[in-house]
Parts: C-alpha cells; sequence; structure tokens
C-alpha cells in the first residue's frame, strides 16, 4: 500500500482535545509520524476525525434481509463516517450460539465496507432464562454480550451470567428499564401522552432498571455499559456507581440527543423509538451529562424497519430508526449550538467506544488505524430519506434542514466512500 498523506486539514484530535491545522500521514494503513510520502490528497480546509465506532447497530442478518443487509448498512456507514460497526445481536434467530456469530461475521466479511464486530445474545434465545455459553462465543469472536431491549427479569439468571462474563473480562451491555412499567409503552407520561392519548411509561421504569443493574453489578464486579441513558432521573445512580469506582459507562442515542417528545407531533410513527423520547428537560439533562462525561458514548441505536410496520397507528407501529447516514450531522447540531466542541463529540462517538470495546481506533496516534473521515461541518443540506443507503428508509429527519457533509471516508488507510 502506499503511503498517503493528508494535507490542509483542521484536525480533530479527541484525546488530546484539540483542533489544528495541519495534515496528517498514512502508511501501510496507519497513522505514521514520517513525512515521506508518495500521494497527497488535499483536504481544501475541512476537518479530519477519526472514524466512528457505533455500538448498537442493527444489521437484520440472519432473518430479516429485506430490511438491511451488511452490504446496505456499509454502504450507509462509509456515507456517515462511521468505520466500525458494533453490530447487535436480536436477529432472527438470535445470534446465540458460536454458529451464528459465525456466520454473521463471515457475511460481514464478505459484504461490508467498513470494519464490523458482533455482539452476542446474553440468555438463550434473547428469553431471560439460561445464559448462553459466554466463553464459546467470546472464543469465537464475541466483542461484548447483550440481550438488547429484552431486559433479563429473573435477577438469579443476570447475577449468574454478570458473575461469568467477570471471570472471562467479558463486557455486558443492558438496557435499563423496568420490563413491568415499560409494557406496551408508546410515549414517556407526561401532559403531551396524556393529550394525545397514547399509552406511556414514566421515566422512572429508566431509574428503577438502572438501579437493579447497578446492584448487581457492585455485586458480581463484572464491566457493564448502559446502552442508552435518557432521562434526568437515572443520572444520579450513574453517578454514584461512577464514584464507587464501579466499571460502569453508559450511552446515550442520538435520537434523545437531538429530538423530544413533542416531536411525535400528530403520531408520526418514524419518532417512535425505544425508550420513547423524552421531555425536553429530559433531553437537555443527557446533552449536559454528555458534555461533563458522566455519559460517555452517543450511538445510534441503528434500527431498521420496512414501511409496513411503520404505516400503522402510533401504539402498533414499529419501534425505531435508521441512523447510520445522519448521526453525524444531527450530532453537529450539539457543535452548531454551542453545547459540545468538535473534540468532545468526537470522543463520545469515537475515542470511547474504541476504548470500551479494547479496539485500538478512534484515535490519531501514531500506529492507530487510519479510519479516518473528512468531512465539512457547515455544509447544509435538506434530508431526502429516499437517497439514504440504508434499505429501510425510517428516519425521523425527513424533510429536516441539516448541517455537516462527510466529504470522504477512509477505512485502514484506504478510501471506501467520497461524495
Amino acid at each position: 500500500m502506499k503511503s498517503l498523506r493528508i494535507t490542509n486539514v483542521h484536525i480533530i484530535d479527541p484525546e488530546r482535545q484539540t483542533v489544528e491545522l495541519g495534515s496528517l500521514t498514512i502508511k501501510h494503513g496507519l497513522i505514521s509520524a514520517e513525512d515521506t510520502t508518495v500521494l497527497t490528497y488535499d483536504g481544501q480546509g475541512k476537518y479530519l476525525a477519526p472514524g466512528i465506532v457505533d455500538i448498537g447497530t442493527k444489521v437484520c442478518e440472519p432473518g430479516e434481509r429485506h430490511k438491511e443487509s451488511f452490504r446496505s448498512a456499509g454502504l450507509a456507514a462509509a456515507a456517515g463516517g462511521v468505520t466500525t460497526l458494533i453490530t447487535r445481536p436480536d436477529t432472527d434467530p438470535a445470534i446465540d450460539s458460536p454458529e451464528t456469530l459465525e456466520f454473521a461475521g463471515r457475511r460481514a466479511q464478505a459484504a461490508c465496507a467498513v470494519h464490523t464486530y458482533q455482539m452476542a445474545a446474553l440468555t438463550k434465545g434473547r428469553l431471560g432464562r439460561e445464559m448462553t455459553e459466554i466463553g464459546f462465543l467470546q472464543d469465537a469472536g464475541a466483542i461484548a454480550f447483550t440481550d438488547c431491549d429484552a431486559v433479563v427479569t429473573d435477577t438469579k439468571v443476570l447475577s449468574r451470567a454478570l458473575t461469568y462474563a467477570r471471570q472471562l473480562g467479558a463486557l455486558v451491555i443492558g438496557h435499563p428499564q423496568d420490563p413491568g412499567l415499560s409494557k406496551g409503552a408508546a410515549a414517556t407520561s407526561g401532559k403531551f401522552a396524556s393529550l394525545q392519548a397514547i399509552p406511556a411509561v414514566s421515566p422512572m421504569a429508566e431509574r428503577l432498571g438502572l438501579e437493579r443493574d447497578l446492584a448487581l453489578v457492585e455485586m458480581t464486579g463484572a464491566k457493564y455499559h448502559a446502552d442508552q441513558i435518557s432521562t434526568a432521573l437515572a443520572l444520579p445512580a450513574l453517578e454514584r456507581a461512577k464514584q464507587q469506582g464501579l466499571d460502569v459507562t453508559a450511552g446515550v442515542s442520538i435520537h434523545h440527543l437531538t429530538l423530544n417528545e413533542f416531536d411525535v407531533a400528530d403520531y408520526r410513527s418514524f419518532f417512535k423509538v425505544k425508550p420513547p423520547l423524552r421531555s425536553e428537560e429530559d433531553r437537555q439533562a443527557v446533552v449536559s451529562a454528555l458534555a461533563s462525561g458522566l455519559l460517555d458514548i452517543i450511538s445510534s441505536m441503528h434500527t431498521p424497519q420496512n414501511e409496513e410496520s411503520k404505516r400503522l397507528p402510533y401504539e402498533q407501529a414499529a419501534s425505531g430508526a435508521v441512523a447510520l447516514e445522519t448521526l453525524l450531522p444531527a450530532a453537529l447540531r450539539l457543535y452548531h449550538s454551542d453545547h459540545l466542541s468538535l473534540p468532545q463529540l468526537f470522543r463520545a462517538l469515537s475515542l470511547n467506544p474504541a476504548n470500551r470495546l479494547g479496539l485500538p481506533c478512534g484515535r490519531l496516534s501514531e500506529g492507530a488505524p487510519a479510519d479516518l473521515i473528512l468531512f465539512d461541518p457547515n455544509s447544509p443540506f435538506l434530508l431526502d430519506r429516499f437517497q439514504l443507503n440504508s434499505k429501510s428508509k425510517n428516519t425521523p429527519f425527513d424533510g429536516q434542514r441539516m448541517q455537516g457533509r462527510v466529504l470522504a471516508t477512509f477505512v485502514d488507510g484506504q478510501k471506501v466512500y467520497q461524495r
């Protein structure tokens, strides 16, 4: 592979928390300190950052390839500046055995334009009754373990799984919600849900679910990541756990950072996500928690749904939204509103998720993989969902004015996308 020097760019370094005009050299697919180059690429004064590492992407292979395949997800990721996908096991069937995990890995390697790592189910069939063979799955390449939104209700099963995961050094990812309170809910309780007559759940359900998980983490000493914290009520429990020294991190989805319950308006089902969109006060609280470092990671929670499952009455419509291509421009809303700096943003999008998973990417230090994105944070556009690379088009940002476009994406120093 020839060396490449990307020149005339504003380099965003999430480790040093700096933005500096300069250049960067790629050699043998890695970031290099050497100046000798064969090829140069003029960045024209735009911004260069580590590629996004997205925890919690749903790729619908096996079982629902018509919604999203590894090929279409890879194209969407490259166009959105996501260079590493951490895929969920809530497929059909669930990825709960070395065989299904190996199938997903082979499909990803053959068809996906970006790096992929697979998470495996924590319990067999994601039913919460019997834990999976965590050791065998880890040996087969599972990077973390989660039942996604199928919360394990049996605390004995969960405590055993956490204990076993601790012995293997495996990361467990939880979905902090009380399943009893959350059952059947499509909105967050409050005046808006009451006026719209939408079945709702109290924000307390998130706090109860998180408190339960954190108590078991304290008991077992396991490594734990909360996939989505979306309410102010849950933040004090997370802060206490970190102050106690528990090995705990937490994420938030881009939709809960940039949208609120009023965006549902007259039952717009493309805004139905899980957990449901929260109040504006909750949204502001999680933005502040992200800025302070209490929340660690921003994720897309990319969940493709076909048109038929969304074009239903709000209560019956499927939850979820595609977000691989909207993740960066939506996140840049926090930059343009002066809530987060660009280094803070890429700390949460790239560096922190890579660190949590023990991956070498997500940074610009010498010897790191040359997984990079070149983007213009100020480029305005009107989003047309039918222009998205994802097979499913269920985005809440359809028709919205957005700002920030990916210009080029590099994976291991090779250009996989150029606008």
